[in-house]
Order: C-alpha cells, then sequence, then structure tokens
C-alpha cells in the first residue's frame, strides 16, 4: 500500500486490501482496549497511538506485510527475548502474512508500552 492519505482510521481500514482489514481492525480494537490513556490519530500515512503529543505505537498495512511499529526503546529492550526469533526492523515488528500476527505478543507489548513512562526514543 502505498503512503495512505486517509484523514482518519475508519478512512483507513476502509482502503486496505479485504483480505487485511480484519487483522487491522483486530489491532485498532486491541490498540484501543490497552491504551486507554492514548490518543489515536493519523500520522505518516498509518494510524498512531499518542500520549502527550508523541507517538508510542503505529501500525500499518505495507505491501509486503503488516507492521506493529514500537518507538519505545525500553519496551523493545525488555521484550528482547520474545522478539528474538520475529522479523524485526529497528522498530517494526512484520508479520508477513494476516493470520500470522501474534496477537498475544501485540497485546503484552501495548500493556508494557502503556505501563513505560520517560522519553520516547
Amino acid at each position: 500500500m502505498v503512503q495512505s492519505t486517509a484523514k482518519d482510521v475508519d478512512a483507513y481500514l476502509a482502503e486496505v486490501p479485504e483480505e487485511r482489514r480484519e487483522v487491522l481492525t483486530r489491532l485498532r480494537r486491541l490498540c484501543r482496549a490497552e491504551l486507554k490513556e492514548f490518543r489515536e490519530a493519523m500520522a505518516y500515512g498509518m494510524p498512531v497511538y499518542q500520549r502527550g503529543g508523541t507517538a508510542e505505537i503505529a501500525f500499518a498495512s505495507q505491501k509486503q506485510y503488516i507492521s506493529v511499529y514500537l518507538m519505545r526503546g525500553d519496551v523493545r529492550e525488555a521484550f528482547e527475548e520474545r522478539l528474538a526469533g520475529q522479523d524485526m526492523g529497528k522498530g517494526c515488528l512484520r508479520f508477513r502474512r494476516p493470520e500470522s500476527v501474534d496477537f498475544e505478543l501485540v497485546r503484552d507489548l501495548l500493556r508494557a508500552t502503556a505501563a513505560a513512562s520517560g522519553e520516547v526514543c
């Protein structure tokens, strides 16, 4: 998917490929449930979850995968063992197939993000 110009997350989800829409909608529900103090917005062409004006979590439908962006280095470090076998970029957890999204891992990452404080890096 080319970077989205959607104005809100509903519009973003409406434009993603149908075979990914259910999984991305489930990711959104999980983010909203676990990140209660965060504001949902669109930034960089994808849904982001901000606290104090800073994005800490995002997700996107990319051409080859579904990505979950983890902007907190402290959370990535705390989950180093669990993330070791995953397809990871610097701050991006990639799932090549919609059915491979590990919702339990994502939930735990979201909970750790919500509990974390301090600077995001």
